[in-house]
């Protein structure tokens, strides 16, 4: 019969056993660098989605780095012979079985399978192979037109196999086999036979359908995470004070407040914290300044704050000056479960007298301006006495100047830095601060020199000066 030869290319002569013996050991190191990475990198997240995501991949390469290191050897070695009673097994946690290889001669009807194909398709090592007739016996119902269609393309046009489909073994075991094959030309360029390879690809796919869901699940927490906070941001927007810009506060008289203030974002994407800012004019003309945080984040934490916020304002409204203030509000959130107040200043500015009252919760004392130097305002006596649900917070007062600039701001706002470390940076500010005309530019020289670090948390900042 006439030699045969491939419809593409040639048949390649078999590389020699040093080549493929360095190929096997640089798969071998690339699986131990594989490894070392994967071990380093376990717990460094605190996102377990994305832990779980990591783990499958970095299995799925070790996995596949495996079996690259078998077929290698398979590839030096040689294929078993059809009658090896028992091909090896494929090593544990493999992918992939040793591939198997077959040729079906169509001039005399004969197959010719390899041991390893027997192994991947369940069949009686000492039973005759399967003709490209009987072949898609051992495929499901609903694959037979895949492979009657890939072998009808590669005997008829000449077209390369290269498909899947799944086989019903022994025992109802079901499989996915990957096919690829040539045909095989004789002189006249007639097709006289199709050989192919096939392995065993259904752990392989099983452990990328891993991989995929728990990519899906990353990706579905995460949009749910943007989803939340996107919602967080519309509420804020729709029952806060803006987070940008000037308070504008109706006037009856006189201006006596410039007011600016923003709201500073962290840098990852953390849901909606709970700090706020807030600036009312009450009946009595003077002015409620107020900023502070509660503990949480997301949806529930802005509408936390709407109440509380609307309690402030109420009862400042009614008269309370800052320090019973601050008493009733710590027995209202004490009575409830949620929200919880991390911090909080109240501020009371009386116009008349250039008076600022003002009481603290475990909360930055605000920040005094004047005249190119800066201090923090010196904390009330008495801030906290008694059980907690009877108790007392002091108030301090402070008169102030015209020019003067008051500065309120949550813990937060100069990045790595709380307490008196970040208002001696704030202070720091005070030579800029002066040539500053009103209290926007004021918050922009503020936003300017911390705004655009990298912040863990959410931060408010709010500037008053004195007009008259």
């Amino acid at each position: 019969m006439p030699s045969h030869l491939s419809a593409d290319r040639p048949a390649a002569q078999p590389p020699g056993r040093g080549s493929v013996d360095a190929l096997i050991s640089q798969t071998r190191r690339l699986k131990g660098d594989v490894d070392a990475v994967r071990r380093d990198a376990a717990g460094e997240e605190s996102d377990p989605p994305r832990e779980r995501w990591q783990r499958a991949l970095y299995d799925l390469a070790l996995h596949q780095l495996s079996d690259l290191d078998e077929h290698l050897a398979q590839l030096r070695d040689g294929p078993l012979p059809t009658a090896a009673p028992e091909p090896p097994a494929p090593s544990q946690g493999s992918l992939l079985s040793r591939v198997g290889s077959a040729e079906w001669n169509l001039l005399t009807d004969e197959a010719s399978w390899s041991g390893e194909l027997y192994q991947i398709l369940g069949r009686d090592p000492a039973a005759p192979p399967l003709t490209l007739d009987e072949l898609p016996s051992l495929v499901v119902d609903e694959d037979r037109p895949t492979l009657t269609a890939m072998v009808t393309d590669c005997l008829v046009d000449a077209r390369p196999i290269d498909g899947e489909f799944r086989i019903a073994r022994r025992g109802g075991d079901v499989r996915t086999v990957h096919m690829m094959g040539e045909p095989v030309l004789d002189t006249d360029g007639s097709t006289a036979s199709m050989w192919a390879v096939l392995r065993d690809v259904s752990e392989l796919r099983r452990s990328q359908r891993v991989v995929s869901e728990t990519r899906d699940s990353l990706h579905h927490r995460q949009e749910a995470a943007r989803s939340e906070h996107r919602l967080a941001v519309e509420l804020q927007e729709a029952v806060l004070p803006p987070w940008r810009g000037s308070l504008r506060l109706p006037h009856r008289g006189p201006r006596t407040l410039d007011l600016a203030s923003r709201h500073l974002p962290a840098s990852a994407h953390t849901m909606i914290g709970g700090d706020w800012y807030d600036a009312l004019e009450l009946t009595d003309g003077e002015t409620l300044l107020s900023v502070g945080d509660l503990t949480g984040q997301g949806v529930g934490v802005t509408s936390n704050m709407t109440m509380l916020l609307g309690a402030v304002r109420g009862m400042a409204m009614a008269g309370a000056q800052p320090g019973p203030l601050m008493a009733w509000l710590n027995q209202l959130l004490d009575a409830t479960v949620q929200p919880a107040l991390g911090s909080a200043v109240c501020c009371r500015y009386r116009p008349a007298t250039r008076t600022l009252v003002w009481a603290q919760a475990g909360h930055p004392a605000p920040l005094l301006f004047r005249d190119g130097t800066g201090r923090a305002l010196n904390a009330p006596d008495g801030v906290l006495l008694g059980a907690t649900s009877g108790a007392v917070y002091g108030q301090a007062e402070e008169t102030l100047q015209v020019g003067d600039l008051l500065l309120l701001h949550t813990d937060g706002l100069v990045p790595g830095h709380t307490g008196s470390a970040a208002a001696n940076l704030l202070l720091g500010l005070a030579p800029r601060l002066a040539g500053n005309r009103t209290a926007e530019h004021c918050v922009r020289t503020v936003v300017e020199e911390f705004g655009a670090s990298e912040r863990e948390d959410n931060a408010c900042v709010l500037a008053a000066r004195v007009m008259s």
